[in-house]
């Protein structure tokens, strides 16, 4: 599969990349190589082919989902007095 100027344009556009017009013909010939591999690897047979495992698949273990501490907003907002609303009231940085 041969991508044309307009196509491979295209692409970098979407790639957010700028190609020169000098470096096209390399990037096209590249750009037809990795077409070809891609088009070589579908040929291939994968009839009856199992999936390979990945040998760190994690196993999880999973706990029971509950809450381990209890709510203390009302008790953090008693230590300081700049609190409004539930709050912390801080110093403006951007302006």
């Amino acid at each position: 599969m041969t991508l044309s100027p307009d196509q491979i344009h295209k692409l970098a556009t979407l790639a957010r990349l700028k190609i020169d017009d000098k470096a096209m013909d390399e990037i096209s010939s590249q750009l037809d190589n990795i077409m070809g591999l891609i088009d070589h690897m579908e040929q291939a047979d994968t009839d009856g082919v199992e999936p390979l495992s990945h040998p760190q698949d994690p196993v999880l273990r999973l706990r029971e989902d509950e809450a381990t501490q209890t709510d203390m907003r009302d008790e953090f907002m008693k230590l300081t007095s700049h609190n409004q609303d539930g709050l912390y009231l801080v110093p403006k940085v951007i302006e």
